[in-house]
Parts: structure tokens; C-alpha cells; sequence
């Protein structure tokens, strides 16, 4: 067996605390980064002055997609139904 000796150990566990540490911060200012492009204020803001023109937009592609690909819309609806389904089971199951 190979065995290390004391400084040896002291010295990697340094580097690899350094190396956790560095970890961390590039993890925290990824997650700032990613925090600009979802569920910002600036989002909420934009869907609440423009919500009947979201909302005409989705109607219209509803309806583009019930024309051009019926296929598609059954299978979105058919994941919507599996995912209200489970759902439902999940709050039973909490309320007992």
C-alpha cells in the first residue's frame, strides 16, 4: 500500500478546499446569470400590461395547431390530462 505522509494530506486537502471554494462562487454566479432570464420581475411585468395580446397569441396558435397538426395538440392534451392526473394524486395523498 502506498501511504502519505501528514503534510502530504494537509497540502491536497488545502487544494481541494480551494477548489470546493472556487466551485462555489462560479455555481452562485451562474445561478445570477440564470436568474435574468427566468421568472424576472421584468416577465411578470410584461405579461400583466400585455395580457390579452399573450393570450390572443395562444388562441391563434391553438388554433393554427388544431389545422395543421391534430396529432400534436391530442398529445399535448393527453400530457396536460397525465399531468393534472398525478397531481390530483399527490394532494390526495398529502391529505390523508
Amino acid at each position: 500500500m502506498f501511504f502519505m505522509n501528514n503534510e502530504e494530506l494537509i497540502q491536497q486537502n488545502k487544494l481541494l478546499i480551494e477548489e470546493n471554494e472556487k466551485f462555489k462562487l462560479e455555481i452562485n454566479e451562474l445561478n445570477e446569470k440564470l436568474k435574468k432570464y427566468t421568472n424576472s420581475r421584468g416577465h411578470k411585468n410584461y405579461y400583466e400590461k400585455n395580457k390579452n395580446t399573450v393570450m390572443e397569441k395562444s388562441k391563434s396558435y391553438l388554433q393554427k395547431l388544431k389545422e395543421e397538426n391534430p396529432d400534436k395538440l391530442k398529445e399535448y392534451r393527453k400530457t396536460a390530462y397525465l399531468n393534472r392526473k398525478i397531481k390530483k394524486e399527490l394532494e390526495e395523498n398529502k391529505n390523508i
